[in-house]
């Protein structure tokens, strides 16, 4: 036993091979065009938003879509009693008619009294008031003729029909009810493809956009996803940039055109937008990996001529995948 211990005392023992510096892989940083993207919080609205109103009064006889269905411009949608209207245009046309026999009668009476005049046996001023009654003849059936036009259109309110194309919501007055027209709402209607996204901008990437000349500028391009949504799969275009700030918050209005051809993006759903801040430059970048946080700064480690590893303050920009845009800090010529 004291020889065992003997030899465990004696260091002779195996040793650990010595190893060098770990190896590592470098890369020069990846050189790619890119535009600059910011990003915005907003919601879709209906390009066309209408109330449907009578333009008749009367009892509500018939309803001719389904709640929430699809409606194109100048479908019928509702039908009012139309047989008051019927009357009325029928008494209008029988004025008309008594109008023009009144007519006809003042020529007649104005060639017999101008065949008078001819003959010398009637005075000039009997055929004057032949021809003011000829006048008045005319006028009147013009004036019954306006009257008939307006009680045709009265019959034409009686039918209700789509102002536009898109969603309709759920009817708001059962047949059988009294509407008056231009008063009572029976439904609406919103446009549903294509849609605008409406969102704010603050006053300094206002500023920053017009000295740049890029951003803020009607068909400049924008790209939306729903608050489900990892990509921003939905694209469109600057349309419309409000001409005032809003002195209470300091924003901005702005609105894109996005399309929706299969009505998926309903008005009032939220959304996360991107708009082009930039026009395409010549960009730096890593993987996003190599960016490490070092206190209040970030780095990226680089190997130089003498293949030493060294931390580099860096000044990131936007993600673009699983790269990292460097704005400053790194050269095309390091390694990292």
């Amino acid at each position: 036993m004291a020889a065992l211990a003997l030899a465990g005392c004696g260091g002779g023992g195996p040793q650990m091979p010595q190893q060098g510096p770990p190896p590592v892989t470098v890369s020069a940083p990846l050189v790619q065009d890119v535009v600059d993207w910011d990003e915005f919080v907003g919601r879709f609205e209906a390009i066309q938003t209408v109330e449907v109103r009578p333009r008749a009064s009367g009892y509500l006889q018939g309803i001719w879509f389904k709640d929430g269905q699809f409606v194109r411009k100048g479908q019928l949608l509702f039908t009012i009693d139309a047989r008051p209207a019927q009357a009325a245009v029928a008494q209008a046309a029988a004025q008309v008619a008594q109008a023009k026999a009144t007519l006809a009668n003042a020529q007649t009476e104005y060639a017999r009294s101008e065949a008078l005049v001819a003959q010398r046996a009637a005075s000039q001023e009997e055929l004057e008031q032949r021809r003011a009654a000829l006048r008045s003849g005319a006028a009147q059936v013009a004036a019954a003729e306006a009257n008939l036009r307006a009680r045709q259109l009265d019959l034409g309110f009686t039918r209700v029909v789509a102002p536009l194309s898109g969603r309709i919501s759920e009817r708001k007055v059962d047949v059988g009810n009294s509407v008056t027209a231009d008063q009572t709402v029976l439904t609406t209607i919103v446009s549903v493809d294509p849609l605008h996204f409406v969102f704010q901008g603050s006053e300094a990437l206002l500023l920053k956009y017009q000295r740049q000349g890029t951003g803020a500028q009607n068909g400049t391009a924008i790209k939306v996803k729903l608050s489900d949504e990892s990509d921003y799969t939905h694209t469109g275009a600057l349309d419309f940039v409000d001409n005032a700030l809003d002195a209470g918050a300091g924003t901005i209005r702005a609105r894109a055109i996005i399309a929706n051809p299969g009505g998926f993006l309903k008005p009032g759903m939220f959304g996360s937008a991107r708009l082009e801040a930039s026009k395409p430059y010549p960009a730096l970048l890593v993987p996003d990996t190599a960016v490490m946080a070092d206190a209040a700064r970030q780095i990226v480690f680089v190997v130089d001529k003498s293949n030493t590893v060294t931390a580099r303050p860096v000044q990131t920009g936007p993600l673009r995948g699983n790269l990292r845009v460097i704005r400053s800090g790194l050269t095309r010529d390091d390694r990292w």
